[in-house]
């Protein structure tokens, strides 16, 4: 018996087209110092609940929604917040929007590196405040358009006179344009 035939299912067996793995959302650690809706690093082994990267893997782009019980999400850029945002109920199965207490950005108008050479402890800002640029040439973490975040209109701004976009704030995304960034990349989570 060859190595994948033990981890393979036998060929008769079938599968759904669409196999997802849900991502749990990550409980606070008191020990970590933080208060329980400031920001956190982001886990290694953390997933995105909306596309199932590791946005660990991304921080220039990650995110994260804080839940009252003290759960976290991240998610691997703030368009996969936004979707999430859209459609919890499909995404985070159980969970309600009054539930959400916090939701951070990466500010992308703050270098990942010190001067001093050492990485930014902290480039988390309210996702809620961020200023965002849709249609620019920054390619997210899926190799495609998204929504970089910045702590202020004016670093928007300029990131968009070099980079091409119109800057948005929060409450100026809604959904068709989300459905545009996304490319209508879905899958069910039910």
């Amino acid at each position: 018996m060859g190595v994948l035939s033990s981890v393979m299912p036998p060929q008769d067996v079938a599968l759904d087209a669409d196999l997802c793995v849900v991502a749990p959302p990550t409980p606070y650690d008191p020990a970590s110092g933080l208060g329980p809706t400031e920001a956190r690093p982001v886990p290694p082994d953390a997933r995105c609940p909306v596309c199932g990267m590791f946005p660990a893997r991304s921080l220039d782009w990650a995110a994260q929604i804080i839940f009252e019980d003290g759960d976290a999400h991240f998610f691997d850029s703030p368009l996969s917040l936004f979707m999430y945002l859209q459609d919890i109920a499909r995404y985070g199965p159980g969970r309600k929007p009054q539930q959400i207490v916090a939701q951070y950005v990466t500010d992308a108008g703050k270098p990942s590196v010190s001067p001093d050479g050492t990485a930014q402890k902290s480039r988390w800002i309210d996702a809620r405040t961020a200023f965002y640029v849709h249609g620019s040439s920054a390619k997210g973490p899926m190799r495609a358009g998204n929504l970089p975040a910045f702590a202020s209109r004016e670093a928007a701004q300029e990131f968009a006179a070099r980079r091409g976009g119109v800057v948005l704030t929060f409450d100026g995304i809604n959904a068709s344009l989300i459905a545009s960034l996304s490319g209508r990349r879905t899958h069910d989570h039910q």
